[in-house]
């Protein structure tokens, strides 16, 4: 497989400071409306956060185990290991993009008024 370029570490820190961006607004406690649109994206189940870090984390698991020049050690194992670990991890956390839709249905449906005896 030929070798791409990949992404610069700039790239990669935008990436990561837009994340926080978007941590630092819902801390600010926006309305549901402007924060659901934003959560559906990021807990997308094919293209959301949770599957691209499993994704990005197998991978680099992958790419540590078969590059190393030497033999792999138990300290590299393991830590090859725990990014495989956190990469299932992550991924399993795809289902909360069903938790997204269930709160869009919420919002969108009409209140029922207090029933009074």
């Amino acid at each position: 497989m030929p070798h791409t370029p990949g992404p610069s570490p700039n790239q990669v820190a935008q990436a990561t400071a837009t994340l926080a961006h978007v941590k630092d607004y819902l801390r600010t406690y926006p309305p549901v409306p402007d924060v659901l649109p934003l959560l559906a994206l990021l807990l997308d189940e094919d293209t959301g956060v949770p599957i691209l870090l499993g994704d990005i984390l197998r991978a680099a698991a992958r790419s540590v185990s078969q590059q190393t020049d030497q033999p792999v050690n138990d300290t590299m194992r393991r830590s090859i290991d725990s990014l495989r670990d956190a990469a299932q991890e992550a991924t399993d956390w795809h289902v909360l993009h069903w938790d997204v839709q269930r709160l869009r249905d919420l919002a969108s449906s009409p209140v029922d008024p207090p029933v009074t005896p």
